[in-house]
């Protein structure tokens, strides 16, 4: 039973893969919430480690938490792996949603949370994706996790709204799967919004684990996102910066151009990359001048 009058239908898939460390935490978060979701589905894609045993456990005192077992490869993958995780837990829903979100296992949310931003989308019937902003713990606080602007809903927090959801045709299995959809949602028509006020902890910070081979796919992912060369210098200067890691450029250009050479499929079509560029150059010239 929820806690109150539910607004809608919340549904949560959460992709998981040896997460035994921290999925408690993460769980423990969403039964605290103000507002509970209505069905939360972990997707447990070939963990070595206890992720199933402790989220059965959760699922026999809660019903409304399922898991799903799926069977890849062992090997870590930014982007296709996760996105082929999720949409594996959406074959397997058993209640209709009008929000939908795809939360990672390494995160806890503040006990407000999904009440705060459901009641965000209830406020504004354009608003198509919203969500908190993640802190990563640093010298014994928690600090802004600085990977890209306040005003993108990242990876880890996606919750959608089935009209925006069902507009953007789901989420693309290839790495760039989570800024594409922020693109095609403006692209249809949606607006995307953050809430700093929602401060969630992520335990595992992003690219804390990148190889030269992920920073070669994150490069193929600025070509078929249809940045141009010009637009993938800049965001992969920036990322590098970001996360510290200054050779990370090298296998950004090294993705990108191996991706040119074979031509590779693109996440987006010519009319969506052409949006895509607009609205990047846009962003750019605001924090320019």
């Amino acid at each position: 039973m929820m806690n109150g009058k539910a607004p809608a239908d919340l549904l949560l898939i959460i992709p998981a893969h040896n997460e035994a460390a921290l999925i408690s935490q993460c769980l423990d978060s969403i039964l605290s919430q103000s507002r509970l979701p209505d069905q939360v589905l972990v997707v447990d894609d070939h963990s070595t480690d206890n992720t199933a045993a402790i989220v059965d456990a959760y699922s026999k005192k809660y019903p409304w938490i399922q898991l799903l077992q799926k069977k890849s490869t062992p090997a870590h993958q930014p982007g296709g792996k996760i996105v082929d995780t999720f949409n594996f837990g959406l074959s397997h829903i058993s209640k209709p949603y009008r929000y939908i979100g795809k939360f990672d296992a390494d995160i806890v949310l503040p006990t407000e949370y999904l009440q705060k931003v459901l009641n965000t989308f209830e406020k504004n019937p354009a608003l198509g994706m919203c969500s908190g902003l993640l802190y990563i713990e640093k010298q014994g606080g928690w600090v802004y996790e600085q990977i890209s602007g306040a005003g993108h809903v990242r990876g880890p927090l996606k919750l959608y709204s089935k009209a925006c959801f069902e507009a953007i045709g789901g989420l693309r299995p290839h790495i760039g799967w989570d800024t594409a959809d922020t693109l095609l949602a403006r692209y249809h028509g949606f607006e995307v919004q953050t809430l700093p006020e929602l401060r969630v902890r992520h335990l595992r910070p992003t690219g804390s684990s990148y190889t030269a081979r992920q920073g070669r796919l994150q490069g193929r992912s600025f070509y078929n996102l249809r940045y141009g060369l010009l637009i993938s210098v800049i965001a992969s200067l920036k990322l590098s910066w970001k996360l510290g890691k200054p050779f990370l450029s090298w296998h950004h250009f090294r993705g990108y151009f191996k991706a040119w050479q074979k031509s590779e499929k693109r996440l987006l079509s010519p009319d969506e990359g052409r949006f895509a560029r607009k609205y990047r150059w846009a962003e750019i010239r605001k924090k320019l001048f």
